[in-house]
């Protein structure tokens, strides 16, 4: 069993970016993005109605960092706290070292690689500091971007599972990638 513990907040940093914890002062920005229809084109979650759904959800997601069962990071340039968008670990299967990741990206920031920065130094993190051996992505096949910024960080497609999700009254399908370290 992989004993994970990510306290004190895991600050991680890049040429350009910070890596940080989410905080309340996020919410409107969390809010903005998880309303957005383009941002949420093919990441089907439920659109929060208000900001308070939003501080609840960010309240979660703290709980989840509490326990070491995963972690999420807002996504800031250096010298900024506004929050570009969010990248995470959670469902994190300590038995087998494996976690599953996720991403959201205001749409002004897209294109940007802002995301392939972040997610490098996210899986970097996950495999020598966590000790995990695995990263897990589900997507919307349709996500072509998200399909390619995993090929580009090393993610290979290991399953297509055909109307295995069901959101709003339809069936969706969905397109797993993994990445497993190359450290032994």
């Amino acid at each position: 069993m992989l004993d994970v513990n990510l306290q004190p907040f895991p600050i991680l940093s890049t040429p350009r970016l910070t890596l940080r914890a989410v905080n309340f002062g996020d919410a409107e920005a969390i809010f903005a993005m998880r309303t957005d229809a383009e941002v949420l084109k093919y990441i089907d979650i439920e659109r929060p109605k208000s900001i308070e759904a939003v501080i609840d959800w960010i309240k979660m997601t703290h709980e989840i960092h509490k326990k070491n069962d995963g972690v999420l990071w807002g996504i800031t340039l250096k010298g900024s706290e506004e929050m570009l968008g969010s990248i995470g670990f959670w469902n994190m299967d300590k038995a087998n070292h494996r976690t599953e990741t996720g991403y959201m990206l205001a749409t002004a920031w897209q294109g940007k690689g802002i995301m392939q920065e972040a997610l490098t130094e996210a899986i970097k993190y996950a495999f020598e500091t966590i000790g995990l051996h695995s990263i897990q992505a589900n997507i919307n096949p349709a996500n072509k971007a998200s399909m390619n910024l995993l090929e580009r960080t090393g993610f290979v497609r290991e399953a297509y599972f055909r109307e295995n999700y069901y959101y709003k009254d339809k069936f969706l399908n969905s397109a797993v990638y993994s990445l497993i370290t190359t450290k032994k």
